[in-house]
């Protein structure tokens, strides 16, 4: 697995799994991409640098088949090269997995109106993997994506996060080990928005017989992690997290989520059929 979050590192995997990780990039609010935290290392240096490390990785693992996450030529076009190396090799299938729901429609509109994004899967891509049911939300109808991607399309359905919990409890922490079963709150957050219902819920008082636990997630910004870390202290029970391997085994002991309305956290939330609350911010 090629990632560019380090903690993509510390999640449990199956057996003969490995991940590559790559220096982050921060994407500004006009669109550009600049590094996250090499600050003396220019953008270019930094896509480039990013190109020939997925570069290699391909070189030397030669895979089978390669799953490329939302975007066909990758974040920052680093993926150009190696796919078109792919291509020509010939021995590896492409493959584009993508969320059903994206963006809302203009911003995806204007995303992949880039030429270079379609001519890509024309030409290099065997299939795109739509990790949904197409009665609930259908992207290539509500996006009015052309005819060379809905021929491509396949629809996976929800992904069924249970599985993960055999990997996922022999990392389990010790709050997922001693909260509860069935009996803690488990207000979670995966990134930071312009608002903090985070913070909202470090102050929220919780009935007798309920455990607080919420996860912020390392991308909240440290001013905002640590208000909430104050306001949770002295608070016997409710505990703050800022980064867990895994949040399936949480999942399956909390009796209520309060959660960002994610790909992840929505499939977690039904895959264990939880009662939930959804903030979208």
């Amino acid at each position: 697995m090629i990632a560019e979050a380090w903690q993509a590192g510390a999640l449990p995997m199956p057996e003969g799994v490995d991940c590559v990780t790559l220096p982050a990039l921060r994407r500004e609010p006009d669109g550009a991409y600049n590094p996250r935290f090499l600050l003396d290392v220019s953008d270019q240096d930094l896509i480039a640098l990013r190109s020939r490390v997925i570069r290699s990785a391909m070189q030397v693992f030669e895979p089978d088949v390669l799953i490329v996450d939302h975007l066909p030529l990758g974040v920052a076009n680093e993926l150009t090269g190696t796919i078109e190396h792919l291509r020509k090799r010939g021995n590896t299938r492409l493959v584009l997995g993508m969320r059903e729901v994206l963006y809302d429609p203009e911003t995806v509109r204007r995303t992949w109106s880039d030429q270079a994004n379609m001519d890509a899967i024309r030409d290099h891509y065997d299939a795109i993997w739509i990790y949904g049911d197409p009665a609930v939300y259908d992207p290539i109808r509500e996006y009015d994506l052309p005819d060379h991607v809905a021929t491509r399309a396949r629809y996976t359905g929800y992904l069924d996060q249970r599985p993960r919990l055999e990997f996922a409890q022999a990392q389990a922490g010790p709050c997922s080990r001693t909260c509860p079963p069935a009996a803690g709150a488990m207000p979670r957050r995966r990134r930071a928005r312009r608002r903090c219902p985070g913070r909202s819920v470090s102050r929220s008082r919780l009935a007798a017989r309920y455990h607080g636990v919420l996860v912020t997630g390392p991308l909240m910004p440290g001013e905002k992690r640590q208000d909430v870390y104050e306001r949770a202290e002295g608070r016997t029970r409710f505990q703050v997290l800022e980064f867990v391997p895994d949040p399936t085994p949480l999942i399956e002991r909390a009796d209520r989520v309060i959660a960002m309305g994610g790909y992840n956290t929505i499939c977690e939330v039904l895959s264990f059929e939880k009662h939930a609350l959804i903030v979208r911010a």
